[in-house]
């Protein structure tokens, strides 16, 4: 299988599985336990918290894990309504489903909600953040990179200008943790997930500031200070920590390679194959992405011959997976109905190769020849 996938999921890297394996068979204890089984994986959390944070540049009391990007969401956004009790919601139309439903879901309770628009680059411009901003705003939401079009966000101006105004900013760093650095000195909150950068899933974390009027989402035991109820998955937790410090560590030569792999198909497909159409910004974009529009097809055609042929890509984000309506992403970008329907999604990976590459363009130029070749 050729997978250009990788904004769905990553494999799990040897190095990160080999950190987890320990948890998983002799020191499986419960990290709560007080004795000496439980104190070994309560220390292995402790030692991953303390890397997270040097990592993402907070304290290690700010660092809350999490079941991954949409738990993450949903504790920001909720989280920070249920201690306002009122108010107003800004959040841009590329977020993250995690965030636009419940965004949708707090208006049911009496907030009110204002959604922000990208231009046809994919890129929110902070003005018309700005301009969304009320006096009674509680809780603003930019992403750092978009999960479909993959365009970089100007989350740094948008979050600093919140922090001048008191507004609670949160930002989905899912996509863009580690191929970019983190903007934790202008966020309130923001979360990764370790199924995207070659870790396990299931897990996640939450930086959330101290001091931050945010109230819990998930009741129960004291785990995670109070804040988050549920018994900690040591094995994840250090395949977390493990992903991220090799992420970061390989960072500048990953994104090269991936970089230069995104490009050669780019190049190729543009020149190869007619009637083809990039999605977002070309440079203001993350290394992996390249979502492209093919006239006169449908990007579910695509995909399904593709797969046929032993190379995985996709139509959009993989949690709106099996939806039938086109992608509200390629819509909030002012694109017609048609040209969403056409996209498909190639993100690529540390392990995609130049020959995954060029054998996957081949089978793209037969699969759209096939398909429009059927419309005639």
């Amino acid at each position: 299988m050729i997978y250009l996938d990788n904004a769905a999921t990553t494999p799990v890297d040897g190095d990160v599985l080999e950190a987890m394996l320990p948890y998983m068979t002799n020191d499986f204890g419960n990290p709560q336990s007080q004795h000496s089984a439980g104190r070994t994986a309560a220390n292995a959390v402790v030692a991953a918290r303390d890397k997270i944070a040097h990592i993402s540049g907070c304290m290690p009391e700010e660092v809350y894990f999490v079941s991954g990007g949409t738990e993450a969401g949903n504790t920001a956004l909720k989280g920070v309504c249920a201690a306002h009790k009122k108010g107003h919601i800004v959040v841009s139309a590329l977020e993250h489903p995690s965030v636009t439903e419940s965004a949708e879901d707090m208006r049911k309770f009496g907030f009110d909600l204002t959604v922000v628009y990208p231009d046809n680059r994919g890129i929110v411009s902070p003005q018309s953040v700005f301009k969304a901003m009320r006096e009674d705003t509680v809780f603003c939401a930019v992403m750092a990179a978009n999960n479909e079009v993959g365009t970089v966000q100007p989350v740094q101006a948008i979050g600093d200008e919140c922090k001048k105004r008191g507004i609670f900013f949160y930002c989905d760093c899912v996509q863009s943790a580690g191929c970019m650095p983190f903007p934790t000195a202008h966020c309130d909150a923001l979360a990764f997930s370790a199924h995207k950068i070659y870790g396990p899933k299931g897990i996640g974390a939450l930086y959330v500031k101290s001091g931050a009027n945010i109230s819990r989402l998930i009741s129960g035991g004291m785990q995670e200070r109070g804040f988050r109820g549920g018994t900690l998955n040591a094995a994840a937790v250090v395949g977390l920590a493990a992903a991220l410090e090799k992420a970061v560590g390989e960072r500048e030569r990953n994104n090269a390679h991936i970089l230069s792999l995104r490009e050669r198909f780019i190049g190729r497909v543009l020149s190869e194959i007619e009637g083809v159409r990039l999605n977002g910004d070309r440079e203001l974009r993350v290394p992996s992405n390249a979502n492209m529009s093919f006239d006169g097809c449908e990007g579910e055609n695509i995909l399904f011959l593709l797969d046929l042929n032993g190379i995985a890509v996709s139509t959009g984000s993989a949690c709106s997976a099996g939806a039938v309506t086109p992608s509200g992403v390629l819509l909030s970008m002012g694109f017609s109905e048609e040209r969403a329907k056409s996209a498909v999604r190639f993100t690529f990976g540390k392990y995609n190769t130049d020959k995954d590459v060029d054998e996957a363009v081949e089978a793209l130029k037969r699969s759209v020849n096939k398909i429009r070749s059927v419309g005639k």
